[in-house]
């Protein structure tokens, strides 16, 4: 009996993916990632090495090819991650998988959605049992279509934001969107591999905008001018943010971007800036660095930068002379301003992908009479938390030129929480204030 009561809540205990067996039936067929477009509409059991992952924050893709534009893909949709060990961008790169589902087409290539834990699991080799990879008929596919009803394109516009630059107060905040596609493929981003965000995930987005009621915002991971000019159409409309994009240089099509609800005045791309890294080998900004003036009307100008660093996917120590390249090539752009112009104000604000006591940062940020400032101890140490998902940590900052610094409001400086379930991003905003001095006949 004890044996008994044991093995049974062994079986209580087993994860999904332990329990996965059941999933794999003996009567469905077995074949290759290779041979999966033979049985388009079928269910099968399909073998492979996962050659390359990638998670985008509502679902992860798993590769068994370089060229995962043409080969088979499996897709596991977020409401899942937390039923295996680990990220599944990080459990199954790299090994050999089985998975079970209808394979069906996007985009003229095969790949099987997960929705369940219990479909896929980690095996000892990437082939099916030998003599099962045959050819058999292609059913159907009569899956019945499904829609969703998208958010009301209105949905936030009800949204009556504070009057721009009130009593001569500027907010500005800055906010990684996590991938902000359309649902268009670009044929000239060869690693553009990312579908486009759904009417509810862009809704969130809106959503986290809206409630920063930012004069300026700084946006990250943007894929063009017009998908950001839509939201804001359908969802911002009442805060009247102009766009300011250009194309940069990611190879996989991330731009930054700039909102702003007060009067621009000129506006500077780096993208064409050529530089060495860190170890002396020529490179530009991997995405941009953007420059606008911006000019309230009667008040100072200032000028915000926008800025997306080099990630540490791939390895932080791989990427980190790339970093520094970059850091080394803005340090020397706000030595030469305040050198021409102690007075200048200006802020740069973004995503660094590194925290703030890193080498890059600490280059960016300077020292001396023309180091920059940092606001974020006026929050409590526990919520310095932007990056929301996996390493819980500070990676975007707002800061400020020494004269620009002296008219930060005490206490603006914020982090709205978030994650990508509740705020449409793995990023968490960042906003402050500074209060600007009227415009005077000297200025």
């Amino acid at each position: 009996m004890k044996r008994f009561l044991a093995a049974f809540a062994l079986c209580l205990c087993l994860s999904p993916i332990a329990m996965a067996g059941g999933a794999f039936r003996d009567d469905l067929p077995k074949i290759s990632w290779e041979k999966a477009a033979e049985h388009y509409g079928q269910e099968c059991i399909v073998y492979g090495a996962v050659v390359a992952t990638r998670d985008i924050g509502n679902r992860c893709f798993l590769n068994f090819h370089q060229n995962y534009r043409e080969n088979f893909t499996v897709v596991i949709n977020k409401n899942v991650y937390d039923k295996f060990p680990e990220n599944p961008e990080s459990y199954f790169r790299g090994k050999n998988v089985r998975v079970v589902g209808k394979v069906v087409e996007f985009k003229g290539k095969p790949e099987i959605v997960v929705d369940s834990a219990d479909v896929i699991e980690v095996v000892d080799s990437p082939n099916p049992p030998e003599g099962s990879d045959v050819v058999t008929t292609k059913l159907p596919d009569t899956t019945a279509t499904t829609t969703t009803t998208p958010q009301d394109a209105s949905a936030h516009n009800d949204i009556a934001p504070p009057p721009a630059a009130a009593n001569g107060t500027v907010r500005i905040a800055t906010f990684n969107v996590l991938n902000l596609f359309d649902e268009f493929d670009d044929p000239y981003v060869e690693n553009e591999r990312l579908p486009g965000k759904d009417a509810d995930e862009i809704g969130k987005i809106a959503a986290t905008i809206a409630k920063l009621g930012a004069d300026v915002v700084a946006l990250e991971e943007v894929e063009n001018r017009q998908v950001v000019e839509k939201m804001c159409h359908d969802h911002l409309a009442k805060f009247g943010y102009e766009v300011v994009e250009f194309e940069g240089n990611s190879d996989r099509g991330i731009d930054v971007a700039l909102l702003s609800r007060l009067p621009i005045g000129s506006v500077t791309s780096h993208r064409h800036l050529d530089f060495v890294d860190g170890n002396g080998n020529p490179m530009r900004f991997q995405r941009d660095l953007l420059q606008v003036e911006i000019e309230p009307d009667g008040l100072e100008p200032f000028d915000v930068f926008v800025v997306h660093l080099k990630s540490k996917y791939g390895g932080a120590e791989k990427s980190l002379p790339l970093r520094m390249g970059e850091a080394n090539t803005i340090r020397k752009l706000f030595d030469d301003m305040l050198s021409q112009d102690s007075r200048k104000r200006f802020v740069i604000c973004g995503d660094f992908n590194d925290t703030f006591d890193s080498e890059p940062l600490k280059r960016i940020v300077g020292t001396g009479d023309k180091a920059l400032h940092a606001f974020f101890e006026d929050v409590p140490e526990d919520q310095r938390i932007t990056y929301n998902r996996n390493h819980l940590s500070m990676i975007d900052f707002i800061l400020a030129s020494p004269a620009m610094a002296k008219t930060y409001v005490p206490k603006s400086y914020t982090i709205l929480p978030g994650s990508v379930e509740s705020g449409g991003s793995d990023h968490n905003p960042v906003a402050a204030s500074f209060h600007l001095s009227a415009m005077s006949a000297s200025n």
